[in-house]
């Protein structure tokens, strides 16, 4: 065991979603005219919907902030929701016939769509989050996640009891990539002797799949996992919080991603929730947004978003105060460069 294991927002208030809609025609339902809005901005969601308690409900929030931030009316933004890639190229589509100003794609699944359609309409300014097009109308917002998920590694590794824990990935790729990575070094560099079991859903939607991975990681002896897999993540929690109120033996955590997910981890007793990497993607597109507003859109660019930038941001929750005191000393390392984290395991990009 090593000596640290001895020695041991853009987090916005949740807002109602139910007025929102569910037809590719939008989700607003006020009777203001779009022309009445400042500046307009669309969000075409990754498959699991705006209300998935991850990555696309965070985006959501961001841009429900930014508008209330600039006083802007409800028809300042908009989302287009999506249950299958299908769904991908008629929301942009119809978000471009609706006349937003930035139209901003959820997730690196939307890359080709937002290519395709980007080529289409050059005069229409695209942004794509997590992922990279090299074209003048389009952004790249892309964010340092293996830097927030080295400090779920610390925390899983000064918490666990069990020696294993586990990661969950949604589908592979160089974004989920990340997580996985920043998570696997941050436990080695608290205990190397610490066995990490990763597995993917091939699923950011299936939270059946999700609670049957988790309910074999926990059997197998995981009593913490971290789950970068978006609404997959839901099963996660389900499975930990039925073990516990079922009088588990063990202590079971989760620690929840793109969003702070306690609420998820709640059940009659306690909650299992130890802690939650945040991915401020509001932060990203209020940034992109207020830029383009005033100094001009920056087309053909990649912008990245760590500790330093903001962009990313993790969450205390049930954390011991000592491993607390070591995580947020190894957050300072990062930021000051003294600490470098891997940023990939299976994948390479350019």
């Amino acid at each position: 065991m090593s000596m640290w294991k001895k020695l041991a927002i853009f987090g916005t208030t949740a807002l109602t979603l139910a007025a929102c809609g569910n037809g590719s025609e939008g989700t607003n339902e006020t009777t203001e005219s779009a022309e009445d809005a400042d500046y307009k901005i669309a969000m075409i969601t990754d498959i699991g919907g705006v209300d998935d308690r991850s990555f696309n409900q965070s985006s959501w929030e961001g841009m429900q902030a930014w508008a209330e931030e600039n006083d802007f009316s409800e028809d300042a933004i908009q989302y287009y929701p999506s249950n299958s890639e299908s769904d991908f190229i008629p929301n942009l589509n119809t978000a471009v016939m609706d006349g937003y100003d930035i139209i901003c794609g959820i997730g690196f699944l939307l890359e080709d769509a937002i290519t395709t359609s980007a080529q289409q309409h050059p005069d229409q300014y695209f942004a794509l989050v997590d992922g990279e097009i090299d074209l003048p109308n389009v952004a790249s917002l892309n964010f340092r996640d293996h830097e927030n998920s080295f400090l779920a590694g610390m925390a899983a590794a000064l918490t666990t009891e069990t020696g294993r824990v586990g990661f969950i990935g949604g589908v592979e790729g160089p974004v989920i990539d990340r997580f996985q990575t920043g998570f696997t070094h941050g436990v080695e560099h608290v205990d190397d002797s610490i066995e990490v079991d990763v597995q993917y859903a091939n699923s950011f939607g299936d939270t059946g799949a999700g609670q049957q991975i988790a309910a074999a990681m926990y059997s197998n002896g995981a009593d913490v996992i971290f789950h970068a897999a978006g609404a997959v993540g839901n099963g996660v929690f389900k499975e930990a919080r039925n073990r516990m109120e079922d009088g588990s033996d063990t202590q079971l955590w989760v620690i929840g991603v793109d969003r702070d997910q306690e609420a998820e981890g709640e059940y009659d007793g306690g909650n299992v929730t130890l802690a939650s990497t945040i991915k401020q993607v509001g932060n990203a597109v209020r940034n992109l947004t207020n830029q383009t507003m005033n100094e001009g859109f920056p087309g053909n660019e990649t912008l990245y978003y760590g500790f330093a930038e903001e962009g990313i941001d993790f969450t205390r929750g049930q954390i011991a105060d000592e491993d607390w005191a070591l995580i947020e000393e190894a957050r300072q390392q990062i930021i000051d460069g003294e600490l470098e984290v891997r940023e990939f395991t299976y994948t390479e990009t350019e």
